[in-house]
């Protein structure tokens, strides 16, 4: 990292130069390259476009306006011509710097480690010449920036970023009444964003997650291509076997005794409970996820988890 700074808050100078290890990764295509001009990929949606694809027989619903006269007459049978539109590819970022993320055990604090993967994530959608835009929410403020092709956009993005960070405790206190359901209503925000086809991050540590959260990544996935990238802690997953150690809470540090074994067995039930309901969420809506520690370098990471075709696996 470049500064010990960034373990608990990342600035915006820092964000910005991570386009420098986005340089060195590339976002898969979701879609087949058209031509050599960046952000143009081809489109699955068959209709009146820039590109003639190929002339197939008829079929009910076809434009008429697109019908082949001289196939058709020379077929004895009507025939439709087909196009392929060009288009940019949108690429919504939707990034959650709640309270719960202002944690961490080991590496930098999980809103950090969300601000860098949003921040690596836009870089390479900018440098694949693709729309970027994004969702950015802390519990108290929810920002929206639509997709738009212009280093300005991704600079604009990380500005926010930024902001939203929490830089204190003491700001947890003022935003955890408001937190309830931020992710929800962030996914409901990122409905009315998102153009069909869009390529979808959601970077979260998903501690806040309801009975509607499957239902509305389901509905993102159904027209667009998301991806969960959950942040997590390794103390999150798994307690010191003994000693006494501290959290953060909205007072002040929380100390827990890690040797009680009442204690050991309620963290692990109530992790497992929580566990059982994220992948159930995940598979319920059919939305790729992979996991991201505090204690991972975020270009790594990445490079590690984008797939062919644009996908997390």
């Amino acid at each position: 990292m470049p500064n010990t700074d960034t373990a608990t808050y990342i600035g915006l100078a820092d964000l910005i130069r991570l386009q420098a290890d986005a340089r060195a990764l590339k976002l898969p295509s979701a879609r087949p390259v058209r031509s050599r001009q960046a952000g143009l990929q081809r489109s699955p949606q068959r209709g009146r476009g820039m590109a003639f694809a190929e002339v197939r027989l008829y079929q009910p619903g076809d434009d008429i306006r697109s019908i082949d006269w001289r196939v058709t007459a020379r077929r004895q049978a009507p025939h439709t011509k087909l196009y392929e539109e060009e288009r940019e590819r949108p690429v919504l970022l939707l990034c959650d710097l709640g309270p719960s993320l202002f944690f961490a055990s080991t590496g930098a604090f999980k809103q950090v480690r969300c601000a860098q993967l949003a921040a690596i994530l836009a870089w390479l959608a900018l440098w694949s010449g693709d729309q970027v835009g994004g969702i950015v929410f802390n519990g108290e403020t929810l920002s929206v920036q639509r997709p738009a092709r212009r280093k300005k956009s991704v600079l604009r993005l990380l500005d926010t970023l930024a902001e939203q960070q929490h830089r204190a405790s003491h700001e947890l206190a003022q935003n955890e009444g408001a937190s309830q359901g931020r992710l929800d209503t962030a996914l409901t925000e990122a409905r009315r964003v998102a153009h069909t086809g869009s390529r979808i991050f959601v970077i979260s540590d998903f501690l806040e997650i309801s009975p509607e959260t499957g239902k509305l990544l389901g509905a993102l996935a159904r027209h667009n291509t998301v991806s969960a990238l959950r942040v997590v802690d390794p103390l999150e997953r798994e307690l010191p076997k003994a000693g006494q150690f501290a959290v953060a809470g909205p007072d002040g540090p929380v100390w827990f005794d890690a040797a009680n074994p009442h204690f050991q067995r309620a963290w692990h039930e109530k992790v497992a409970s929580h566990e059982r309901q994220l992948e159930d969420c995940f598979q319920t809506s059919g939305v790729t996820a992979a996991a991201v520690s505090t204690g991972d370098d975020p270009a790594t990471a990445l490079k590690s988890l984008l797939g062919p075709g644009g996908r997390i696996g």
